[in-house]
């Protein structure tokens, strides 16, 4: 009797759940249904955690294995080997690179906005390019929150880039008005860093 009753209750709790997941399915369904606007996607991937360039960058590479056009503008870390500039660039992706590395480390205001400018300027033209689908900026917070770059001139570019084109903006802090204009927003937060524990970056996994 008792094994009966377990198998009764086993049931039911199957029926339920499979009820659960059809309820599940039926609103994903709609949901998919009803998205039918295709048209270039502003993703920021900002916040205090580790990761939004490497998810950047994995987007980009996601495209040029679909066959997309993509280029990728690296701001701040530019000084640094990159390895998936290294893999992207065999592959045809064109990379402008500030090449200063951390502003703690030039420790020059003036120069560090004349190479935000010099960087910026192919990065204006990649975003009024109709032949590539998707543009990686990556850091591009940084330039705005330093008031390296004028607002309202990244906010112009973003606003009038062709339709179709993807971009995609990281770094920490990024601007409110930034953040109002993108279509998707992500937050990575840091609940631990192996830097903090002493573990240096290592290349391969950390850049």
């Amino acid at each position: 009797m008792s094994e009966a009753n377990d198998n009764n209750r086993d049931q039911v709790k199957a029926e339920r759940h499979q009820q659960r997941q059809q309820k599940v399915k039926e609103a994903v369904d709609a949901k998919v249904a009803s998205a039918q606007d295709e048209r270039g996607v502003l993703m920021v991937i900002t916040g205090n955690g580790k990761g939004k360039s490497t998810a950047g960058f994995g987007t980009l590479t996601r495209a040029v294995g679909h066959g997309k056009s993509a280029a990728a503008v690296q701001f701040i870390k530019g000084g640094w080997e990159c390895g998936e500039r290294n893999l992207l660039q065999k592959v045809g992706v064109p990379f402008v690179v500030m090449n200063t590395g951390f502003t703690w480390e030039t420790q020059n205001r003036e120069q560090d906005i004349i190479a935000c400018e010099k960087t910026w300027l192919p990065a204006e033209k990649m975003l009024a390019d109709p032949s590539i689908d998707i543009v990686l900026l990556d850091e591009l917070t940084y330039m705005v929150a330093y008031h390296y770059l004028d607002l309202d001139r990244v906010l112009t570019a973003l606003k009038n880039r062709p339709p179709h084109q993807h971009v995609i903006i990281t770094g920490r802090g990024c601007h409110r008005s930034i953040i109002e204009l993108a279509d998707t927003v992500s937050e990575i937060q840091s609940v631990k860093h192996a830097f903090e524990a002493g573990v240096k970056a290592q290349p391969g996994f950390d850049y």
